[in-house]
Order: C-alpha cells, then sequence, then structure tokens
C-alpha cells in the first residue's frame, strides 16, 4: 500500500498544475475579451454584418455563437468539467452544442412568423 503511495507522490510530482489564482485570472481575461467584443459589435453593429444568413442577421449568430463559448467556457472551468473523463465531457457538451442553438432557431424562427402574422393578418395588436 505504501509502495503504491509512494508512486502516486512521484507522479503528482512531475506534473505542474496552475495555481487557483492562475485559473480565475486567465478565465477572466477570455470572459472580458469576449464579451468586449459583444459590446463593440453592438454598439458598431458593422453594415458587412447585416446581411440574412438563415433568415437571421449575421451579427445576431455572432452573438449567439459567443454567448455558448462563453457559457461552454464557465461550465468547463467552475464546473470542472476539464477534469472529468473524456466520454464523459463529450456527453455533457455535445448535447448542448447542439440543442442550444436549436432552440435558438426555433424561438427566433417562430417569434419571427408570430410578429409577421400580427403585422399583416386580420389579427389586432391587442398589448
Amino acid at each position: 500500500m505504501a509502495h503504491d503511495t509512494h508512486k502516486l507522490e512521484i507522479f503528482r510530482g512531475a506534473l505542474k498544475f496552475k495555481s487557483n489564482q492562475q485559473k480565475i485570472v486567465g478565465v477572466l481575461i477570455l470572459l472580458s475579451v469576449i464579451t468586449a467584443i459583444e459590446v463593440v459589435l453592438g454598439i458598431i453593429k458593422p453594415e458587412s454584418l447585416m446581411g440574412m444568413v438563415l433568415g437571421m442577421k449575421l451579427l445576431n449568430w455572432i452573438f449567439i455563437i459567443l454567448t455558448i463559448v462563453k457559457a461552454y467556457y464557465i461550465a468547463w472551468d467552475f464546473m470542472h468539467i476539464r477534469d472529468e473523463v473524456k466520454w464523459f465531457r463529450i456527453s455533457l457538451v455535445v448535447p448542448l452544442l447542439i440543442l442550444i442553438p436549436y432552440l435558438a432557431f426555433i424561438l427566433l424562427v417562430e417569434g419571427n412568423y408570430i410578429y409577421n402574422v400580427y403585422l399583416d393578418g386580420f389579427i389586432k395588436w391587442d398589448f
């Protein structure tokens, strides 16, 4: 038993772990950069990103993708998914990468349809 513990200590000694402070600063910098990009794009609204892609402006798709990246990184770092087994990580991440964009697409397409029905249809705007 003591022999196994010694091997584990030697193995841990060979690995170099980042301190918690380094991890927090890294996360802060990455999330700040992504948020700054979102804010700048929201203020400037470049005309080149106003083209329609899959029924929505390209700028909106960029916002959705950046938000998913931020959510993924928060889960990856603060929920310790990076420390889990590979297939467990995949089973958590892949459904989210598929379902969240799908939900956003469905909500935006259906919302646009309802807007057009109220705008062009016989139903009055009662609210």
